[in-house]
């Protein structure tokens, strides 16, 4: 899947629904995301979702930084209301990266 918005951030994924880290993603703000590695071994379903929490959690954090970075912009240009807007879907983020890291932690033991 691949979706492209306005601030010039791009997301490839090509996710292989039974090997969670067959993915690769590129982000324009100048890193990429590429993994693709052979195993011998299949993962445990809680080895599985331990590599996705991990990868959702990166991935979620990036997005975050990326909406305070335009909520600043958007105060910069007068766009106080749409700013506080884009600063809430921030700290949104922050609590969904929140509910991984507990979920993570949980499954750890």
């Amino acid at each position: 899947m691949t979706h492209q918005n306005d601030q010039g951030h791009d997301h490839s994924h090509d996710h292989d629904q039974n090997d969670p880290h067959d993915q690769g993603h590129s982000h324009s703000q100048g890193h990429d995301h590429n993994h693709s590695h052979d195993h011998t071994h299949e993962l445990t379903f809680e080895q599985k979702l331990e590599k996705l929490f991990s990868h959702w959690i990166e991935h979620n954090d990036s997005h975050k930084d990326t909406f305070y970075t335009w909520a600043g912009r958007a105060k910069e240009a007068g766009l106080d209301q749409i700013a506080q807007n884009i600063e809430k879907a921030g700290l949104l983020s922050e609590d969904v990266t929140q509910q991984l890291r507990d979920a993570l932690n949980k499954l750890k033991g």
